[in-house]
């Protein structure tokens, strides 16, 4: 289809893009890599008024270290984070995921912060950095604020930026040295994940010290798996993780559609978190 008409402009930088959405409300969007954006628009299931394309923000790209934290720019692209040195050390489960996504078409021009912004609960990268313990920041006509990713997703396709703000990086703790893994389900290749799990597993002295565990396509927004990661605390063979695993929905609202019912869906995240914990902390 056709998309409908809209104005479009193509700011150089950070405060120019602001500056565009200031006072639009909704009737603005933001044009990243455009794989979110573009196929809503064809569809004509957005309307927007005003499309600003942040394509050109250079300030917006690149990945560099700050202490213990890895700082990523809201428009590195997926390929771009894939093959980032600091990525892979540092936030290995995040690479991992990464090269999950779509096909090497879509990772050349989707962009990390396009797809955390668009807040799909099947998409892969929602979950993972929730597992992370990210902090993604807004800036906006009233300067900066870090919001932590637990409260960055709020429902379907919401997020906690405001109409006028624009996610300019991502923040995450470094986590070398832990295990990860992450394990998704999907009829073919390239489709969305019915269910996927993110873990991340810290073990001392041959036992699970800590784990965390973000659920993808498990409700109208990604989740933490809190009641396994609780039960994972101290886990030391198989069988334990596979009782913890047991509680892996617990708390969640899978949604039934044409791929999967509220209860497949719980199973998945059952068999996939064993299999995502297990592998991550060398056990499988």
């Amino acid at each position: 289809m056709i998309p409908p008409a809209f104005d479009y402009v193509r700011p150089t930088t950070v405060t120019e893009a602001v500056d565009a959405l200031n006072g639009l409300g909704d009737e603005a969007k933001v044009l990243a890599g455009g794989q979110s954006l573009l196929p809503l628009l064809r569809l004509r299931l957005a309307f927007p008024g005003l499309v600003v394309d942040v394509g050109r923000i250079g300030e917006l790209r690149g990945v560099r270290e700050e202490g213990a934290t890895l700082v990523i720019g809201a428009l590195t692209t997926h390929h771009d984070v894939l093959r980032d040195p600091l990525v892979r050390r540092y936030a290995g489960l995040l690479a991992a995921a990464t090269a999950t996504v779509a096909d090497p078409a879509v990772r050349h021009r989707g962009t990390l912060g396009g797809s955390l912004a668009h807040a799909d609960p099947a998409g892969d990268l929602p979950a993972v950095v929730l597992a992370l313990d990210a902090e993604l920041v807004a800036q906006g006509p009233r300067g900066r604020r870090t919001v932590p990713a637990r409260r960055f997703f709020v429902d379907y396709l919401q997020s906690a930026l405001e109409p006028d703000e624009l996610l300019v990086e991502i923040r995450i703790p470094k986590t070398d040295g832990w295990g990860f893994h992450y394990e998704k389900f999907h009829r073919v290749a390239q489709a969305w994940a019915i269910v996927g799990v993110a873990a991340l597993v810290r073990r001392d002295d041959g036992r699970i010290a800590e784990a965390r565990v973000g659920l993808t396509n498990m409700g109208a927004r990604p989740l933490r798996a809190t009641a396994a990661e609780e039960a994972l605390a101290g886990a030391g063979d198989a069988g334990a993780v596979a009782r913890a695993a047991g509680s892996a929905a617990d708390g969640t609202e899978p949604v039934r559609d044409t791929s999967a019912s509220p209860e497949y869906r719980a199973h998945l995240a059952r068999v996939l978190t064993e299999r995502a914990v297990l592998t991550a902390a060398g056990m499988g």
